[in-house]
């Protein structure tokens, strides 16, 4: 006769219909939900951020404020792709995304160059120029911000999209106080500092662009 103690049997730990189930969480699941909190905080902050810089922009006429303005108007809207990316739990979606990301980028470098040349070809006198200079500040806040939120989501969950976009967040962040230096120019009379100013951003913006295609297709 076996001395051989009698074999258990796996228990779910269950425990009726008040009782409970211990499971192992799905790891995509988790990733979605973290990857979706990022997008979605990152997203209220620039959209309230392009909302003031907007507001201010409607009587201060700046096309630095302008340029700084659709860029992060543009980079609140990659927070969608992005979104969906980690709603559909896609590594692919998300790669395609990063894409998207440096798109929006360089459309927004296309337009704030757009709007510089035709300043210079019509010039516009400047007014409200503290509150000009508010909005950039706002802009290097809301940046910031949301470059914290990115960055710190993106190497959590290594995601090469939310990485990029977090870079491409903080740079906004230093281009948003050339807009200060826009303003400052222009009350000490050089009123060809602002269009100068906004040629600036638009090649910040092309840098950003070039360093976001390399971090997303580096990790592809």
């Amino acid at each position: 006769m076996s001395s051989r103690p009698p074999e258990r049997l796996p228990h779910d730990h269950s425990h009726g219909a008040g009782g409970h189930t211990h499971g192992l969480v799905d790891p995509a699941l988790v990733r979605s939900r973290a990857g979706l909190r990022a997008v979605s905080l990152s997203l209220g902050v620039l959209a309230a951020t392009a909302i003031l810089q907007a507001a201010i922009f409607a009587f201060s006429g700046s096309v630095a404020l302008l340029a700084d303005l659709v860029h992060n108007a543009g980079d609140a809207l990659t927070a969608v792709p992005l979104g969906i990316a980690f709603f559909l739990r896609s590594v692919r979606g998300e790669r395609l995304a990063g894409y998207a990301v440096v798109l929006a980028i360089f459309v927004s470098a296309c337009v704030a160059l757009y709007e510089s040349i035709a300043r210079f070809v019509d010039p516009q006198e400047l007014s409200h120029l503290w509150a000009l200079a508010a909005a950039g500040a706002a802009g290097f806040a809301g940046n910031e911000l949301a470059a914290r939120i990115r960055l710190r989501a993106g190497a959590s969950l290594s995601s090469a999209a939310l990485v990029a976009d977090g870079k491409h967040a903080r740079s906004d962040a230093f281009v948003s106080l050339g807009v200060i230096l826009s303003a400052a120019c222009v009350a000490l009379g050089v009123e060809v500092a602002d269009p100068l100013v906004g040629l600036a951003i638009t090649l910040v913006i092309l840098r950003i662009t070039w360093d976001s295609w390399l971090t997303v297709a580096g990790r592809a």
